[in-house]
């Protein structure tokens, strides 16, 4: 199982970055990857020399102050920032190997944006407001915000009669949450991922909402003080359910299952979750009843 960057890791690379990269110059800018830049105007390269002033989250975007430009980055399933005390100074190859772009700052430090595997999703925008990113300007409310209450993911919910696994993950709904932890926030409520969001009583909502909010904050705390490098592995060891299909549930010793996509998949706890009934490949449409 890949550990797709979500909310709470984004929100440590943030809390790094803020570390390490603010108050930082950039020297400059190799961009090998020239597939993940989706914006030329103004060229990345107008980022050189610029000093590195503010670093902050919208969702799962990340977004650098360059000075106020904004060097805003969407991960994606298979993206990453590495981190590098000290970069060599030759630029790496074009078109070679899996950096997207490097950032060479003025103390020889730095980064790499990388993207492993061959969907080449990782995308790349220089803006002078991340509004003017398509994504970020979709965005719904994000869970960790003040505003995000009770009554607010009630009239979220309200009406909706897709799945609430489908509901939680919809970036315009809510902004952040992905596969793994919506898999963890259902399997913690005891809910089906394939029920109706509609379906959901007053006390599921506000129990809902608590899980939703904690399972978050506490991810985010778990990766305090970790290094860019380590934050993968940590999430991966932090989760109870998902990716874990066919090893027994934590809480009541049944077989993790997993319903399948086209290119992901969703795993669930039949006993905790489906009251011992398996769910029918998302494939056929179905919920076996």
């Amino acid at each position: 199982m890949a550990a797709v960057p979500e909310l709470p890791e984004v929100e440590s690379l943030v809390a790094f970055l803020r570390q390490h990269a603010v108050g930082r110059v950039v020297a400059r800018i190799d961009v090998p990857g020239i597939h993940v830049l989706k914006t030329y105007a103004p060229p990345i390269t107008s980022l050189a020399g610029l000093e590195i002033t503010g670093v902050t989250r919208h969702g799962k975007f990340l977004d650098l102050d360059v000075s106020g430009l904004h060097l805003v980055t969407h991960l994606a399933r298979a993206g990453w920032l590495h981190w590098r005390p000290s970069l060599p100074p030759a630029p790496p190859k074009m078109g070679k190997g899996p950096i997207g772009i490097r950032v060479h700052l003025d103390d020889g430090s730095g980064f790499d944006l990388t993207e492993a595997g061959t969907q080449k999703r990782l995308a790349v925008y220089v803006v002078s407001d991340p509004g003017e990113v398509p994504g970020v300007a979709r965005l719904g409310l994000d869970p960790l915000a003040d505003e995000f209450t009770v009554e607010r993911l009630s009239e979220l919910l309200h009406g909706v009669r897709a799945q609430i696994k489908g509901v939680l993950t919809d970036q315009t709904v809510l902004a952040g949450v992905g596969n793994a932890y919506s898999d963890e926030v259902l399997w913690e409520v005891r809910m089906s991922p394939f029920k109706p969001a509609a379906n959901l009583t007053p006390e599921e909502v506000a129990t809902l909402h608590h899980v939703l909010v904690t399972t978050l904050r506490e991810a985010v705390v778990r990766a305090q003080g970790l290094a860019a490098g380590e934050l993968k592995a940590e999430k991966k060891a932090g989760l109870n359910v998902h990716g874990r299909t066919g090893v027994p549930c934590p809480r009541c010793g049944d077989t993790i299952r997993e319903v399948s996509f086209a290119t992901k998949s969703l795993q669930y706890c039949p006993t905790c979750q489906t009251d011992g009934k398996p769910l029918a490949d998302r494939r056929m449409s179905r919920l076996l009843k």
